[in-house]
């Protein structure tokens, strides 16, 4: 894929480049920007990491709902690699290139995880539907083959949805200014390059959210619906409180998402700077891998109990080891 654009007078010129304008309206202030970005960027992989390590190294937290977290992790870590360390590296250079190339790489992942991460979260909205409503049959409902099965159904939509609309965007010709109003490689602004009709891979966007973005969230919405009626109808205040404890986090991460996710889209609608635009775009893409690991460590006992004995465990061997 080449882009086509103009030189100064006029004449033809081809390119393999565009130009992500992103923050560069900050001026000194991107040193600021690229400081905050960075303590964001370390704790947001460290957290997500420790996650993952304290799950495989205790079995205790070998279950379904700590398979799906290991698979959230993961993919946080995936999306937050796609566009922050570009983003940093810009902020700390006048020339802000990518390839188009890199550019259509970079799309596949943040959009493959994005896309991916609501399809987990129905599958553990799922999790604790069978947990709470239908405990007797949780283990056989929520087998190990159950889990990878779901797990897998999420990310191979994601995979086969996301590789299908980004390869179509990118067959498209781009001419004109090669400059993208953006800090990241996102549809709105690549299909704007576009020297094409659009409109097909407009309506493939809409479908897309309409169908594997609110169609995950309404699933979530019918498995709480009857999450809560089911704790509602317990008999006693302390079994109300553990039921709902048991699905707090994951709930708190589903209104994190979705909320900065309608956040992003009506601040976009309703604001016609770029700049207002890409910090809406900023917190929607930071903020919910550096949370996540935070909601389900600090307000889960297991978690907090396992990252305990893996402390005293690490102890013990270094005094064992003298």
């Amino acid at each position: 894929m080449t882009y086509y654009g103009s030189d100064p007078e006029g004449n033809q010129t081809i390119s393999d480049v565009f130009i992500l304008v992103g923050f560069s309206s900050l001026n000194k202030l991107q040193i600021v920007l690229f400081l905050v970005l960075l303590i964001i960027y370390l704790v947001t992989l460290m957290g997500n990491l420790l996650v993952i390590l304290l799950i495989k190294l205790n079995s205790s937290l070998h279950t379904p709902m700590y398979f799906f977290l290991v698979n959230l992790s993961f993919l946080e870590i995936c999306f937050t690699n796609s566009v922050v360390p570009q983003l940093l590296a810009h902020l700390l250079v006048e020339e802000k290139t990518i390839s188009i190339a890199a550019c259509e790489a970079g799309m596949y992942v943040n959009t493959i995880m994005g896309l991916t991460e609501c399809c987990l979260l129905a599958a553990m909205a799922y999790d604790r539907y069978v947990a709470i409503c239908h405990p007797l049959h949780y283990t056989t409902n929520m087998s190990s083959r159950v889990c990878a099965l779901l797990a897998g159904v999420s990310w191979s939509i994601g995979i086969s949805v996301e590789v299908a609309q980004t390869t179509w965007i990118f067959s498209l010709p781009f001419c004109g200014s090669n400059h993208i109003h953006h800090f990241f490689c996102d549809i709105p602004p690549v299909l704007k390059m576009a020297c094409a009709d659009t409109s097909k891979n407009e309506i493939m966007v809409f479908t897309v959210t309409v169908v594997f973005i609110l169609g995950p969230f309404l699933l979530i919405l019918l498995s709480y619906i009857c999450i809560i009626s089911t704790i509602l109808k317990l008999p006693s205040v302390e079994g109300r409180r553990k039921a709902f404890s048991t699905c707090s986090s994951h709930l708190m991460v589903v209104i994190l998402f979705y909320g900065l996710a309608l956040i992003t889209y009506l601040g976009i609608k309703s604001s016609s700077k770029p700049e207002s635009n890409q910090m809406i775009s900023l917190l929607n893409i930071t903020v919910p891998p550096l949370l996540n690991p935070l909601i389900y460590t600090l307000r889960n006992k297991e978690v907090k109990g396992a990252f305990r004995k893996t402390i005293a465990l690490e102890k013990t061997l270094a005094i064992i080891d003298r």
